[in-house]
């Protein structure tokens, strides 16, 4: 892996790789009843608390306009609250109904029963390597926000 095309290809088998573990963890998601957007939102609710419908649109690289429809639709929902910013009438701060976060961790359980069943079929050295490949790829993903 020292070549420039060395890593050019593990750039591209690992992009590949991530989209189709994607669609498998999607997969554990048969009745549910938000969007992957919704979800994301809710998830980086549930992750760095409440906030601003424009931190949040910066938050999931979207444009304020189309978060202020996804927050709309997630208060029909009542999965979030909006509540009055407490030093700008202007604004509003958006943060998880209870409804919201038992979503959020049902969510979670299915993704993560899926995800023991696969793992528990590996070695240990298998479980160390992903185990450091989880940390490398936090690491990428940090660096970059």
């Amino acid at each position: 892996m020292t070549t420039p095309s060395d890593v050019r290809t593990l750039a591209g088998d690992l992009s590949l790789a991530v989209v189709r573990l994607t669609r498998h963890l999607r997969g554990r998601r048969s009745d549910a009843k938000v969007s992957l957007t919704q979800l994301s939102a809710l998830a980086t609710l549930a992750r760095d608390g409440a906030m601003t419908p424009g931190t949040l649109a910066g938050k999931e690289r979207v444009q304020p306009p189309s978060m202020t429809r996804v927050i709309a639709s997630l208060t029909d929902l009542d999965l979030v609250q909006r509540k009055p910013h407490p030093t700008d009438g202007r604004q509003i701060i958006v943060s998880l109904s209870p409804s919201g976060r038992e979503l959020i961790e049902d969510e979670a359980s299915a993704r993560e029963a899926w995800m023991t069943e696969q793992l528990s079929c590996l070695s240990p050295q298998q479980l160390a390597v992903l185990d450091e490949a989880v940390a490398i790829m936090n690491q990428i993903v940090n660096e970059s926000e």
